[in-house]
């Protein structure tokens, strides 16, 4: 697919051009959102509401980087003040500048399917969540976490560290469980 020319033709109001480039990314998009919500409903408006701040904001691209990497920025950063604006999500996003118990670096030794896993951790409260999705999974370092939800590098470390201790703990009690499952006695 040529996305200059997708992109200039959706700068040019053509529907077809704005529907292909809907269609390109609407699926792998949901799964970006879904992964900061809790409900596809919930994903789906904020799917809708990054589309319409892309088709918005389409001048602002500028044919230097990947245009797919500029639609999930801007879907992230729409999921992210979904999260901030939503009330059912505002309990669930407090970070608490607490300290932190020492965290093991044991992996269980486990084989899951990734939809296991991003089950797991949808699992986790909204706040490590969140930092643990921009950390582990879009690859955004502490500073920049922190700049975007308003909170000091220290504050995302903590948040991170906690969902990956929460994340261990529960597959460890998965592979003991998948193992009592599979143990028959002769």
């Amino acid at each position: 697919m040529d996305y200059n020319r997708l992109v200039k033709d959706c700068l040019k109001g053509l529907p077809e051009a704005q529907r292909q480039l809907y269609e390109h990314f609407a699926e792998s998009m949901l799964g970006v959102c879904y992964r900061y919500t809790k409900s596809v409903a919930d994903a789906e408006d904020v799917l809708q509401e990054g589309f319409i701040k892309i088709f918005r904001n389409l001048h602002q691209f500028k044919f230097e980087g990947e245009l797919g990497g500029w639609v999930r920025r801007i879907m992230v950063n729409t999921a992210l003040n979904y999260l901030k604006k939503n009330s059912r999500y505002q309990t669930d996003l407090s970070f608490p500048d607490t300290s932190l118990h020492p965290v093991s670096d044991d992996n269980p030794e486990v084989t899951m399917q990734a939809k296991d896993l991003a089950e797991l951790i949808r699992q986790l409260p909204a706040g490590y969540q969140t930092v643990f999705n921009l950390h582990a999974v879009e690859g955004f370092s502490h500073v920049e976490i922190g700049k975007m939800l308003g909170i000091n590098e220290g504050t995302s470390r903590s948040q991170y560290a906690r969902a990956r201790a929460l994340l261990i703990t529960w597959l460890k009690k998965t592979t003991v469980e998948t193992k009592k499952e599979t143990y028959v006695r002769p």
